[in-house]
């Protein structure tokens, strides 16, 4: 049996959807079979085989310290409290974390692999780095394999986060690809990862996944403007860009853009997968061709 946390959040739902095994999901919506708020509370939970650790704080950017301190509370937290749980309950045989290559810190930089340093300074990757470490650790303690799974951009239909406010403003006409779009991020597709879990469960270790291809911004906006039926996005000059980030750091959140979005837009920021590829013959689907939008 498995048991999942974060079965509610955009990647838990395709991964709920794929698992072909009876599954048990931990979480605070209502749907759940075991309705718990990680971040306060030891939860009661059943002897299982397989953890997969889905749920975490992401997709926003904190302004103030309670919001800083929620992905703390949410995703180092929340894991010390899902452990002491399944201590209480009986030690699984397996434990999958979902992760993040935000644990790097890197906002630029090529093919970038598991064994670069974990650098990250912002909130999100810094707890991801300590949830990591937990697991680790506690794994190593109780004899469990244990797999961490560091994800770039997950697509899907309805993605949240960067690429759902990618979407609303092609479709609402302000979207500009900045001087050409040709930036590349990697990216994977949520139900790729879905279908790859029952294949490491058993193996261990940490691994980047990817698509292999790495799109950039100019193609993912011609992807999605053709699915809405728009046009081809036009261009903003790098120069443009830039004043515009300016005055955006003046103004804050509510301006659609400041120097760090910019720097994020303009720079090429991936990384390899070919360990995964070697270690369990991880081949995903290219997210060009399987991006749909809805």
């Amino acid at each position: 049996m498995i048991l999942l946390t974060g079965s509610n959040g955009f990647l838990g739902k395709h991964i709920l959807k794929g698992l072909k095994v009876k599954s048990v999901t931990v979480g605070r919506s209502s749907t759940c079979d075991i309705i718990a708020d990680l971040s306060r509370e030891i939860p009661l939970l059943p002897q299982v085989n397989l953890v997969i650790h889905s749920a975490g704080k992401a997709h926003c950017v904190p302004v103030t310290d309670i919001e800083k301190q929620s992905f703390f509370d949410v995703n180092v937290k929340g894991t010390e409290n899902l452990l002491k749980g399944l201590e209480n309950g009986g030690l699984p045989k397996q434990f999958i974390f979902i992760s993040s290559v935000s644990v790097y810190g890197l906002m630029l930089g090529n093919n970038i692999a598991e064994d670069h340093p974990l650098l990250a300074t912002d909130p999100y990757g810094k707890s991801k780095i300590l949830a990591e470490k937990l697991i680790q650790d506690w794994c190593a303690k109780n004899k469990i394999i244990c797999t961490i799974l560091r994800l770039p951009l997950v697509v899907g239909k309805n993605p949240p986060g960067n690429l759902g406010a990618m979407i609303y403003a092609i479709r609402d006409g302000f979207y500009f690809n900045i001087a050409g779009g040709y930036a590349k991020k990697s990216m994977v597709l949520a139900d790729d990862i879905s279908a790859v879990l029952l294949q490491v469960e058993e193996i261990g270790g940490v691994y980047n996944l990817t698509d292999g291809y790495h799109p950039n911004f100019n193609e993912m906006s011609l992807i999605i403007s053709r699915q809405l039926g728009k046009e081809k996005v036009s261009n903003m000059p790098f120069w443009i860009a830039k004043f515009l980030a300016l005055i955006g750091n003046v103004i804050g959140s509510k301006f659609p853009i400041n120097s760090d979005k910019l720097n994020k837009l303009n720079g090429t920021l991936t990384f390899d997968d070919s360990k995964a590829r070697r270690t369990f013959g991880w081949s995903p689907h290219p997210v060009l061709e399987g991006f749909k939008i809805n």
